[in-house]
């Protein structure tokens, strides 16, 4: 069977849910992971996700900020959250796929929603950089600890770090901007290599190619300039590596009305 993962943040779900159904409608993923859904759990627009053909979903949320949520055509065997850095702020959950999901039965997928980190690179100066860093090192431990990709996996979420040189518009002049300082890149790549993932958008493009899927909201005339970052990523297990087959992103859908900054990636694998 063909499994098709989808990973977005959405910059507030009831703000943009005319997006989340255009989307699901033309790209049909049968898993649709969101990050910074900006609303506790009461007011998720529950119903409506669910009338896009999406019957089972869960979600982290709180008023405002962060949250985290996972739309599926297949029903959960397990769900569970973890609170990073000792904080309840919604920025992660956890679902395993039951045995209806046929040969995607027992496939657990984390959704990580990674702290931004402000503006100044400097954990003494920064403390939303500290935590994020922070943040990060918690994702080294839970790798090291729970061993996460032993079986079946995928990782998907803003992790707000563009760790390679061509996952940014210029390498040399985004090394001191935050998302893609040597501390933060290093950090990243040494979680992702020592739990054995495998980052599955350069496992079929590989750099050189450049590939964004952030673009700034300060920047007016974003499709010209291109000046854009690979926020947003999908990684697999490594008994999974084989089973890909496409990934891509949705780039039109930052020229949407109202867009998020980011835009859609979207895997799809034969299990």
């Amino acid at each position: 069977m063909q499994l098709t993962v989808s990973t977005w943040n959405i910059n507030s779900v009831r703000l943009r849910l005319d997006q989340v159904g255009r989307f699901l409608k033309e790209r049909r993923p049968d898993i649709l992971c969101l990050q910074e859904t900006k609303c506790p759990n009461d007011k998720l627009p529950l119903k409506d996700l669910q009338a896009f053909g999406y019957p089972f979903v869960v979600h982290m949320g709180q008023k405002g900020y962060n949250g985290v949520a996972i739309l599926s055509r297949y029903p959960f065997s397990e769900t569970s959250v973890m609170e990073m850095c000792g904080r309840q702020d919604a920025r992660h959950i956890t679902v395993t796929l039951s045995r209806e999901a046929k040969a995607a039965a027992g496939l657990t997928i984390h959704n990580f929603y990674v702290p931004a980190g402000g503006d100044i690179p400097d954990p003494d100066l920064n403390e939303k950089f500290r935590h994020k860093l922070d943040f990060m090192a918690e994702m080294r431990s839970w790798g090291g600890r729970a061993k996460p990709t032993s079986g079946p996996a995928i990782l998907v979420g803003d992790l707000n770090v563009a760790p390679l040189e061509h996952d940014v518009w210029s390498h040399k002049q985004l090394l001191d901007v935050v998302s893609h300082t040597p501390v933060e890149t290093d950090a990243l790549e040494e979680l992702r290599q020592e739990a054995e993932w495998i980052d599955a958008m350069r496992v079929l493009r590989p750099e050189p190619e450049k590939i964004y899927s952030w673009w700034s909201y300060r920047s007016p005339d974003w499709a010209a300039a291109d000046k854009g970052r690979r926020l947003d990523h999908i990684w697999l297990s490594k008994g999974m590596q084989d089973s890909l087959r496409s990934i891509d992103v949705t780039r039109e859908t930052r020229g949407w009305e109202r867009p998020s900054d980011h835009a859609p990636v979207t895997a799809v694998l034969e299990l």
